[in-house]
């Protein structure tokens, strides 16, 4: 094992003895299964939209995750003032920018939300990153229409600008603080095909802050839904009994299998 994997494999090992609460600001369609991913990690998941619990919410949380998946003009004011009460108590946030370049809206939100508050990670898929840094790409509703591959430059590009670690989803995933690169490799073709996989990487990526630096957080997490992808579709029919195997390969996840998966 390397000394990267090391890391990794110590840092979620932490991640689930100190069980961290992590307040989420997600979105609808994925809710209960980010929640449960969370549960079954070992992270201590809270769901609440509502700004008058911020200040108290965010005085308790260890971590922050804002997806834009659900916009509405109500979520997004409440995203800004979590993620500005966020900074001020120090609290790291990763944001999911899901659907940036399919309508102005979404990445308007998503690039106010990077240059106003500093996310410590933006994790997307390669067309979501590739439009947040410039690029003039179209996304296919909220799924990608470019490979990891492409989008690295990107990655590394937006990384550099905002001071934050940008990961990456692909069939290898990328992750960059814009000069280190790591890789992660693993997962399973039933994966693109189960609703809010994307969105549970953002979520344990949320988890993994708690306890690590932002790089090492964002391949924890990509370690962890590459082994329990891997894993789950060994005993998987097809997309439904996929989607209960995931849940229970992240409850018995092997952190020695989930540490290996990364390299530089």
């Amino acid at each position: 094992m390397s000394t990267l994997q090391e890391e990794i494999f110590n840092s979620i090992k932490e991640m689930k003895s100190k069980s961290p609460l992590v307040h989420n600001i997600t979105n609808f369609v994925v809710m209960q299964i980010t929640a449960n991913a969370l549960l079954a990690v070992g992270a201590s998941p809270v769901m609440t939209f509502e700004k008058e619990e911020f200040e108290d919410m965010l005085s308790i949380a260890s971590s922050l995750v804002v997806n834009i998946g659900t916009l509405t003009t109500v979520s997004i004011e409440a995203m800004h003032k979590a993620c500005e009460i966020a900074n001020k108590k120090n609290v790291p946030f990763v944001l999911d920018p899901v659907g940036a370049g399919a309508t102005k809206l979404r990445t308007k939100t998503a690039i106010d939300l990077i240059k106003n508050y500093n996310p410590k990670v933006v994790r997307g898929n390669a067309s979501e990153i590739m439009v947040l840094a410039g690029e003039s790409i179209k996304t296919k509703g909220v799924d990608s229409t470019a490979n990891v591959n492409m989008a690295l430059e990107a990655g590394k590009h937006l990384a550099k600008e905002y001071n934050t670690v940008v990961s990456i989803s692909g069939e290898t995933d990328i992750i960059t603080d814009g000069n280190k690169v790591l890789y992660v490799s693993g997962g399973s073709p039933l994966m693109p095909v189960n609703t809010g996989m994307g969105c549970t990487s953002t979520a344990i990526t949320g988890a993994m802050l708690a306890v690590s630096s932002p790089l090492i957080a964002a391949a924890s997490a990509m370690c962890i839904m590459a082994s329990a992808g891997e894993k789950a579709s060994k005993k998987s029919e097809g997309p439904a009994s996929f989607a209960v195997a995931f849940i229970d390969e992240l409850y018995k996840l092997d952190i020695n299998d989930a540490a290996n998966r990364v390299k530089e």
